[in-house]
């Protein structure tokens, strides 16, 4: 069978990329794209047969008439998020509950994936709901246009606007005209030294680590979408996810027989501290796939979807996940 598959160069997706890993029973044609969100337009316009999804853009679909895709549990792109938030330092936000009635910048569209996590962890730890502030949307440091191949639901009673043409979000942060940002991309004026930008959480991986000990979530932001017609094919489905599989373990056991010789193949200084510090907190398999490691990620972000006015019902793993492998 012949197969167009689309997804992001990633460490962990480039044995399926290069051809080391096969599809069982597919003749397939992988294809990527120097920005992820190209990946997710060109599967909307139906020129892949299985292609990775940001997660609120395949939850979208969901709303329409007949919603085209189910997804296959795997997750190729996931982060923490505490680190996504910027602020401009003259706004006196010192933590999040200084973020209600201020500005806020947020990259692509009012709920891209960063923005459902954080926002849905500002709820749940800090009692800070999205009505609570102004939303401006844009590029953070490329002007961008509005996403207009995706559904675009905005909550009634959440005042959300777009940058006017030209604005990033970044120079508006620099300058004060919004008083914080949420956006996948680092200011790169933050990258570059400014003082007038700083995240809202200086130190962020130890409140990000404390989030995973006590949650047990690894945020997923990016599922792999098949269209429904093909997820009816039991075999075609279990051959893609035991690919994908394979190529993500092909990365972790290169980094586990790195330890053995201090991950000398790596230039990061004291990279093999820091791995030794992640498979302590996170495990053998650091970046599951499957459906049972990631059923209470993947049921939050459906609940903050939902919450967060996106979705118009709410949804669980059952509603999106292919049949075939719901036992993952």
């Amino acid at each position: 069978m012949k197969l167009r598959v689309a997804c992001y160069a990633y460490e962990h997706t480039e044995a399926l990329l290069d051809g080391r890993v096969p599809i069982d029973g597919v003749d397939a044609t992988f294809e990527t794209a120097p920005l992820v969100s190209d990946i997710f337009r060109c599967a909307v316009e139906g020129r892949y047969d299985v292609a990775e999804y940001g997660l609120t853009y395949f939850l979208r679909t969901f709303d329409l008439e007949d919603s085209p895709f189910l997804a296959l549990p795997i997750f190729p792109n996931r982060n923490f998020r505490h680190s996504a938030v910027f602020v401009n330092t003259s706004a006196g936000i010192e933590k999040p509950q200084d973020l209600a009635g201020k500005t806020i910048g947020e990259f692509a569209m009012f709920g891209h994936d960063p923005g459902v996590w954080i926002k849905g962890i500002f709820s749940d730890e800090y009692g800070l709901t999205p009505d609570r502030s102004r939303w401006v949307i844009g590029g953070t440091d490329h002007p961008i246009p509005a996403f207009d191949w995706v559904p675009q639901p905005v909550p009634q009673g959440v005042d959300v606007r777009h940058v006017a043409e030209g604005e990033t979000l970044g120079a508006m942060l620099e300058s004060g005209e919004i008083d914080a940002l949420i956006s996948v991309d680092v200011p790169r004026s933050l990258l570059g030294g400014s003082t007038k930008i700083a995240r809202l959480f200086p130190d962020c991986e130890t409140v990000e680590r404390d989030y995973y000990r006590r949650t047990g979530i690894f945020p997923a932001m990016h599922i792999v979408a098949v269209p429904r017609e093909l997820a009816t094919r039991t075999d075609l489905m279990t051959s893609l996810y035991r690919a994908f599989c394979e190529a993500k373990e092909i990365t972790q056991q290169k980094y586990r027989d790195g330890a053995l010789k201090q991950h000398m193949g790596v230039v990061t200084p004291w990279f093999s501290k820091h791995f030794e510090e992640n498979r302590v907190l996170l495990g053998e398999d650091w970046w599951p796939y499957g459906l049972g490691a990631n059923r209470t990620v993947l049921d939050t972000f459906l609940r903050y979807h939902h919450e967060q006015g996106l979705s118009e019902r709410l949804l669980g793993s059952e509603d999106i996940i292919v049949p075939a492998l719901l036992d993952t």
